[in-house]
């Protein structure tokens, strides 16, 4: 049996980068090109040295063609997180955008408070769902 250096079963984020270009036949230099960052950034991710920016995640997620984590959100407050890294958004520029204090976004993501009736409507429409799935 020959074994291929990806044939093992990634846990973060590093190795799901690494083994996705072991598989393309990529370099760490070929990916950082794609990436917009350089050779060592790939590397430092790729061996859990660092954790990508924000910034990278939609890259990373495109180059992946999946979200590693988290693997099937299904509260608010997981969606809620899932959908502002698919974005590559930081808890403050998402709590920006839908008009909120950044502690109220954090909060949500935690699963600490509640949506008020009048955030529920912009919470739905940011996770292109109908307000009735916020009531479960």
């Amino acid at each position: 049996m020959i074994h291929k250096p990806y044939d093992f079963e990634p846990t973060t984020i590093g190795e799901h980068i690494r083994k996705r270009r072991l598989i393309l036949g990529l370099t760490q230099e070929d990916l950082a090109t794609q990436l917009g960052v350089n050779s060592w950034t790939v590397g430092n991710w790729e061996n859990d040295e660092t954790k990508p920016v924000l910034r990278f995640i939609p890259r990373i997620l495109e180059f992946l063609g999946y979200d590693p984590e988290p693997p099937n959100p299904v509260t608010i407050a997981e969606r809620l997180k899932a959908k502002r890294r698919e974005l590559g958004w930081s808890q403050k520029e998402a709590a920006r955008y839908l008009g909120v204090d950044p502690s109220t976004w954090s909060s949500w993501e935690c699963g600490d408070r509640m949506l008020a009736i009048e955030h529920r409507r912009w919470v739905a429409n940011f996770l292109g769902t109908g307000p009735r799935y916020l009531l479960r």
